[in-house]
């Protein structure tokens, strides 16, 4: 099984975040019931190791913290613009509950993340968009803000991939509650 661990979003943040998803040719955008923070991709593993993540992740305390988004943006591999996401306003919250995930992931027998955790929330995937485009995108939504939301858990997602796009399965749900 393929799975992840991130943040949900209320509702009313997914249909803001909506309101971003378009405009690109293209563009694969992310539908917005599947729309989330990612803490921690995990990937592919089986039940055994994924039951000892939920365990890991059980014993996770952390309080609740607000988010806010506060910018569109992009990641690039070799000079090529690969995803759109919205950005998340940094704080040291959320950097704590994602060391403390990594910490827990890394304790059950996982690889440690190389890329350094820029929280957002991927909008699109893009394939062969123009720079022009992707430019006059980033423009007209320059300015961008949402939020803020109270942050109350955190989820270990299944991910179910099919010809439609992904499809996530939340296989358990870890509350924020105070220290």
């Amino acid at each position: 099984m393929r799975i992840f661990v991130g943040i949900p979003l209320p509702e009313d943040i997914r249909e803001r975040l909506r309101g971003l998803c378009s405009g690109l040719p293209r563009a694969r955008w992310i539908s917005p019931e599947n729309l989330h923070v990612t803490l921690r991709f995990i990937g592919e593993t089986d039940d055994a190791m994924a039951e000892d993540v939920d365990t890991a992740l059980g014993s996770i305390r952390v309080p609740p913290f607000e988010i806010s988004f506060s910018n569109v943006g992009f990641f690039e591999r070799g000079r090529k613009v690969h995803t759109i996401w919205a950005g998340i306003q940094a704080s040291d919250a959320i950097g704590q509950l994602r060391d403390k995930v990594e910490n827990a992931v890394v304790r059950v027998g996982f690889e440690p993340e190389k890329r350094k955790f820029k929280a957002h929330v991927t909008l699109a995937r893009l394939r062969g968009v123009p720079a022009r485009r992707i430019s006059e995108y980033l423009h007209v939504r320059d300015g961008f803000f949402a939020g803020p939301f109270l942050a109350e858990r955190f989820t270990l997602f299944r991910s179910h991939l099919g010809h439609g796009g992904a499809h996530y399965e939340v296989l358990a749900d870890y509350p924020l509650d105070a220290l």
